[in-house]
Formats: C-alpha cells, sequence, structure tokens
C-alpha cells in the first residue's frame, strides 16, 4: 500500500512538472488544482455514504482519505489537462481522466476498496467536478468567459469557506456541524448573507468595472476604486473573516476562530504586501491616491471625492418613490454624482431611472438607483449593494414595476397603486 501511496502522488507531479510551461497558463492551473482539490473532498464524503468507494485505515488521512492520493487525485483531475489544453481538447481529456481512473482505481485494491457502483461515483466525479475544474482552468489560462468563470469562482470559494476550512477546523480542534445545525439556522442564514453582501458586491464590480476576478492570477484590467470599494479596500476578506467567526461562535469551536484569526493575519500581512506590490508597479500614482483615502477593514462613512468617479443620475420627476429618491440622497449630499430630471436626458426617451458613470458604466432602473445610492451614506450604500446583486436586483424591479411605477416615458404621468 505504500508503494502504492507513493505512486498516487508522484506520477501525477511528475505529469504536472512536465506540463507546466506558460506563465498565463499556470494561473488556470492553479484554480483547477483548488476547484479539484474542494471538489474531491465533497466527492469523498458522498461517496463514502453511498458505498462508492471506501479507503483502508492509514496514517496520513483526513476523514478517510489519504492526504496524498487526495493530492495526486486533484493533480491528475485540475491543473495537468489544464496545461495540456492544446493537446487534449475538454472531451478528449475528460474521456481520458476516465480511462486512467477505470485502469488504477481497481489496481489500487487493497488501499481502496470498491463497491458494486463505483463507476456512478465516478462519472458524477466527472461531471461535478473535473468539467467544472477544467472549465474554469482553461477560461482562466485563455481570459474568456468572464462572468462564467466570475460565477464558478464564487462557487468554488464559497464551498472552500464555508464547508471545507470549517471541516479542517472542527476534525482537527473542536466544535462539530452538529452543533453549528442546533443554531437558528434562518437567523444564521439571514447573519451570514448580510455578512457576505460587500464580498458578492466587491466581485461584482471586479467583474463589471475593473474586467477581472477575486483570483490573484486572474486580477481586473483596470483598478476599482467603485461600488463598495469606494468605501473600503478590502471587502471580500473582511466578508470572509466575518463569516468564518460568525460560524465559530454558532459551532463554539475556538480552533474555527483561530483559523479566522490566522486567515485575517495572512489577508493583512503577506497576502496584502503581496498585492500593494503588485498594484503599485500597475497603478503607482493613482493606487497612491485611491489608499490614502480608502483603509482595510473599516469602512468610511462616506466616499472620498476621488474614489467613485463622477456620475450622473436621471430621475423622473413625475413618479413618487423617483423624487422620495432624489430627496433621499441630496440630503445626504452624494459625493460625486449629479442628480438630473429624466426629461432633461439628452437621448432617446427614458423609460426609467438612469445612471451613467465618467468610466462609462450605464445603469437603469432599480440598478441606476442602486448605483446612485453608492455615492451616499455607507448605509445607503449598503442598501445600493444588496439590490444590486444578481436575482436581487430582478426581482426588485419586477416588484418596483408590478406595485409603483411600470416603465412609461420620462415626465408621463402613469396612474398605478400609490395614485400616480
Amino acid at each position: 500500500m505504500t508503494t502504492a501511496r507513493y505512486l498516487s502522488l508522484l506520477i501525477p507531479v511528475a505529469a504536472l512538472l512536465v506540463a507546466a510551461r506558460r506563465e498565463r497558463e499556470r494561473a488556470g492551473a492553479a484554480l483547477a488544482f483548488i476547484a479539484s482539490a474542494t471538489g474531491l473532498a465533497v466527492l469523498h464524503e458522498i461517496a463514502t455514504a453511498a458505498g462508492w468507494w471506501t479507503f483502508a485505515t492509514v496514517d496520513g488521512a483526513y476523514h478517510g482519505f489519504p492526504i496524498d492520493l487526495w493530492l495526486g487525485w486533484a493533480v491528475l483531475w485540475g491543473p495537468v489537462p489544464v496545461l495540456l489544453r492544446r493537446l487534449l481538447p475538454l472531451p478528449v481529456a475528460l474521456g481520458l481522466l476516465l480511462w486512467i481512473d477505470a485502469i488504477a482505481m481497481p489496481a489500487l485494491d487493497p488501499l481502496l476498496r470498491l463497491g458494486p457502483h463505483w463507476l456512478l461515483g465516478e462519472a458524477l466525479g466527472l461531471i461535478a467536478v473535473a468539467l467544472p475544474a477544467q472549465l474554469l482552468g482553461r477560461w482562466t489560462a485563455t481570459r474568456s468567459r468572464l462572468m462564467a468563470r466570475v460565477l464558478l469562482q464564487v462557487g468554488l470559494f464559497g464551498v472552500l469557506l464555508l464547508w471545507l476550512i470549517p471541516s479542517v477546523a472542527f476534525t482537527l480542534g473542536d466544535g462539530s456541524w452538529d452543533r453549528l445545525l442546533d443554531a437558528p439556522l434562518f437567523l444564521l442564514g439571514q447573519l451570514a448573507f448580510l455578512l457576505a453582501v460587500p464580498a458578492l458586491a466587491a466581485v461584482r464590480e471586479f467583474a463589471l468595472r475593473g474586467g477581472g476576478t477575486p483570483f490573484p492570477w486572474d486580477p481586473p484590467v483596470r483598478l476599482v476604486t467603485t461600488g463598495v470599494y469606494a468605501y473600503l479596500a478590502n471587502p471580500m476578506q473582511l466578508s470572509a473573516i466575518s463569516l468564518l467567526l460568525l460560524m465559530a461562535a454558532a459551532a463554539r469551536s475556538l480552533s474555527l476562530a483561530v483559523a479566522a484569526i490566522i486567515a485575517g493575519a495572512f489577508a493583512g500581512g503577506l497576502a496584502a504586501a503581496s498585492e500593494h506590490h503588485d498594484l503599485l508597479a500597475r497603478y503607482e500614482g493613482q493606487y497612491r491616491s485611491y489608499r490614502a483615502q480608502v483603509r482595510d477593514w473599516w469602512p468610511r462613512t462616506r466616499p472620498s471625492t476621488r474614489t467613485p468617479g463622477s456620475a450622473r443620475l436621471w430621475l423622473d420627476d413625475d413618479c413618487g418613490p423617483c423624487s422620495g429618491v432624489r430627496d433621499l440622497l441630496l440630503r445626504s449630499s452624494p459625493v460625486g454624482l449629479t442628480i438630473l430630471p429624466a426629461s432633461s436626458f439628452d437621448g432617446p426617451v427614458l423609460w426609467r431611472a438612469r445612471y451613467e458613470a465618467d468610466d462609462g458604466h450605464v445603469a437603469s432602473g432599480v440598478a441606476a438607483v442602486a448605483r446612485g445610492l453608492g455615492h451616499g451614506t455607507v448605509l445607503q450604500a449598503y442598501a445600493g449593494w444588496l439590490l444590486i446583486l444578481p436575482g436581487l436586483n430582478q426581482s426588485a424591479q419586477l416588484v418596483v414595476d408590478a406595485l409603483i411605477a411600470p416603465p412609461h416615458p420620462a415626465g408621463a404621468v402613469t396612474v398605478g397603486k400609490n395614485g400616480r
């Protein structure tokens, strides 16, 4: 069994070293490894519960999954096919992985004991683990399908943060999922979502305004200082640490709290230093000016005059709720935002509120109002970050159109349930 474990790690690592050639491809390869390693941890739990396969009891295992096999399998399903993507189109790569596993997994007996339906688990793994890892890695390597790879990253890092890290902390220390599930889940879920809003808004800002993703080797191509970044320089790290601490409190786990503190120290130390060096190299003057105004870990109450940029928001004076939003924003003296009547818009007739920023970003309807709120106080901005999230934005727009003010030409009076 010892020889089998060595070979299960060394052969994939040797293949990885042979395949590693280009720096850009390494970004995709790294993401593919993280995705496959995380997905294989989930697959192992499912396979064990379903009886598809089990591993012999050995030293150096996590939940019965030998670490060396875990790493070797993740390398084989993740970075190696990404680095060889010019030679191995995706269908060919998946077919090759199936062929390798069909030969290797029975040969690993008695280290790996297969159940009668193990091929079902293999098929599930290829579809739910290897395929997303390959798509994420290949799209990152070619910097294509931006929104798709952003969504895959959100899913990946969500599983990593909310499941794998707590599971490891509970296994190595105290706390348990049973304790966590005994907590008031509805309240816990609401708190978790509210804590996650800045991170989700930041990811969206990276994609829409920066043209990149949160992964350090796949960053935005423009410096992002708008949206949540007008108030806080590290919203993703703050949300992640806050979520871990919330879970630690709910599970009464000191080990998870320590993991959160270590993660925070890493984010504020080595990771921050690397990020600052990279951003200074790419945007020296602009980045220095931004960081002189916006700090890590603690948000500004209002954006500085340099961060959100200049923008215009057109609102319909004949719409009662629009007038209310206008008055709310004017009372808070929005930074860098000019509010104009929709009838003065120099262009096609407006049917909804419209937002235009100097960097070319445009939004309409509820999204336009949400962007306008991002020029006010931090509480107004938080409401804007919430309203602009995919799904919530569309739902809010449907409610507004159905109950308040259906789309209509600016200046036209619309009869609705609000009496206008």
